[in-house]
């Protein structure tokens, strides 16, 4: 078994981690107090007997949950926050028998948006309980895989202490993944004013110690929403479970340590209304998702170029359509691969067809596809934190406010220098093929 160990941290990463379990459950046939029914009856209409056919086949579910002895299916997940309120609703929601009472970690101050009190004081004292946790799932795993690591990066809980967990999960667990799936700030929409602050420290973090990330920011979400549900006010989104083994996605995904800032776009994200009048053809979605409108970042990935894309198709797809598909968008001016790597694309097929949640925005479609990329238009995102961090460190605005709990004023400073860096090394990528060009002249 190739088990995945889930970290949901801060308000964000639970209500995402709540989206993603109740999808994880209809995935596998789990209901919400954890039982999975193995048995079909069949009753004869003439006759009281009746003929049970076991399921015993399919123990894919085991990447995500563990099977107790009274045949109890529990997440392989932490959730925890440093104030109780979040946590409190998913002990008293729908799923509050699936998890596990001891993996709901809360405390009872909460990080007030600052990211020295997550990483320094208040998170310092629940750090010891989260890692208990997390070893005894991991001495329950016969081939622990990695970690997925949801949280946002502008608040003080999700950046200070999903920075302290990642920082302790590497000393633990130092040859295991960590993918962190990070909700990044909007250009637009920001919940707090010290959030360039709190993100420029926990990328600072995440470039050490998380091996792939995910960047992910509610703007982008919300206007995909507006553009293709008619949603106005939508609240979370949540992704399909992804089908790879985790250490698949570094290798493809990577091609320098630092350089592991993905994108990812999902189609056909489309209402029920819709849904009837249109096709959904894998040329159609493949198409879709290098749309900059599908790109669940603010950014355009036609201002950059690709250097590796992983397409994981679900449902009626066949891989002659799947590698027409590719061939056409490779064709396709608008997307553009460094000339280093011309070949980029992983492609996986799922023939189980994309489960739905019921009553869900989200129509019920016969095939889909997932796309996370490399691209390096991402550093427009680093770019826009790295302004706004300026504009208000040069004042050194707010900067009592970590300073007095316990933090260097110094890290402010080679945080900052260190996403300098990676907007560099972003554009160096981009041009790694002229420069050669300009050497060979020479």
């Amino acid at each position: 078994m190739r088990e995945i160990i889930s970290l949901h941290i801060g308000q964000a990463g639970i209500q995402v981690g709540n989206s993603c379990w109740e999808l994880y459950c209809l995935e596998h046939g789990i209901q919400p107090d954890g039982k999975m029914p193995r048995f079909l009856t069949f009753h004869y209409a003439d006759n009281d007997s009746s003929i049970n056919f076991s399921d015993t086949t399919n123990d894919s579910f085991g990447t995500f949950f563990s099977e107790s002895s009274s045949g109890q299916h529990v997440p392989r997940a932490v959730f925890v926050d440093l104030e109780p309120n979040v946590v409190d609703e998913v002990r008293s929601g729908k799923y509050r028998q699936l998890f596990h009472p001891e993996q709901l970690i809360s405390g009872k101050e909460d990080a007030a948006n600052n990211f020295a009190r997550g990483h320094y004081t208040v998170g310092r004292e629940i750090v010891d309980s989260c890692l208990d946790r997390v070893r005894k799932l991991a001495d329950n795993c016969t081939g622990l895989q990695g970690f997925l690591v949801f949280n946002a990066v502008g608040g003080g809980t999700g950046s200070g202490l999903g920075s302290l967990l990642l920082e302790r999960l590497s000393v633990d667990y130092g040859k295991k993944s960590k993918l962190g799936f990070n909700i990044y700030p909007s250009p637009q929409v920001s919940t707090a004013v010290v959030e360039p602050y709190n993100s420029v420290l926990s990328t600072h973090s995440l470039l050490e110690h998380a091996d792939v990330v995910v960047l992910l920011d509610n703007e982008a979400i919300y206007d995909i929403c507006r553009r293709s549900l008619d949603i106005e006010r939508p609240t979370y989104t949540n992704l399909n479970p992804i089908n790879v083994d985790i250490t698949e996605f570094q290798t493809n995904l990577v091609p320098y340590p630092r350089i592991h800032f993905m994108l990812s776009s999902y189609a056909p994200v489309i209402s029920a209304e819709k849904a009837y009048h249109e096709q959904s053809s894998v040329p159609e979605i493949t198409n879709a998702v290098f749309e900059p409108s599908s790109m669940m970042a603010k950014c355009d990935p036609r201002h950059g170029k690709y250097m590796a894309c992983c397409l994981m198709y679900r449902g009626d797809v066949v891989p002659k359509d799947v590698n027409s598909a590719v061939a056409a968008v490779k064709t396709k001016r608008t997307v553009q691969f460094v000339d280093w790597c011309p070949t980029g694309f992983k492609c996986g097929i799922n023939y189980e067809a994309p489960t739905m949640v019921p009553g869900g925005d989200l129509a019920s479609v016969k095939r889909a596809v997932c796309m996370i990329s490399n691209n390096t238009a991402v550093a427009e995102v680093f770019g826009r934190i790295n302004h706004k961090f300026d504009l208000m460190y040069s004042k050194r605005a707010f900067v009592h406010w970590y300073v007095g709990e316990g933090m260097e004023e110094g890290e402010f400073s080679e945080a900052r220098e260190d996403l300098a860096a990676l907007e560099k090394d972003y554009e160096e990528v981009g041009q790694e093929g002229a420069d050669e060009e300009e050497a060979e002249e020479y």
